[in-house]
């Protein structure tokens, strides 16, 4: 049975609110998967850059709120 692993991904607005995406890992498949959208995206490789452009573009949120 493949082991399944979760980590996430947060990124901050310009309000202040948090977005967060989830990647999930099980075997050799990664889900990535917004919390705020409920879009979801199966990704072989950079799946936590694939996570932070979404965040950026969908959301406007950035890792570090100073950024923006």
């Amino acid at each position: 049975m493949p082991q399944i692993d979760t980590s996430k991904v947060s990124c901050w607005d310009r309000h202040g609110r948090e977005h967060v995406v989830r990647i999930r890992r099980t075997g050799g498949r990664r889900t990535i998967s917004c919390e705020t959208c409920d879009w979801r995206r199966r990704a072989r490789f950079l799946s936590r850059l694939k996570a932070e452009e979404h965040l950026a573009r969908a959301h406007q949120a950035a890792v570090d709120p100073r950024r923006t």
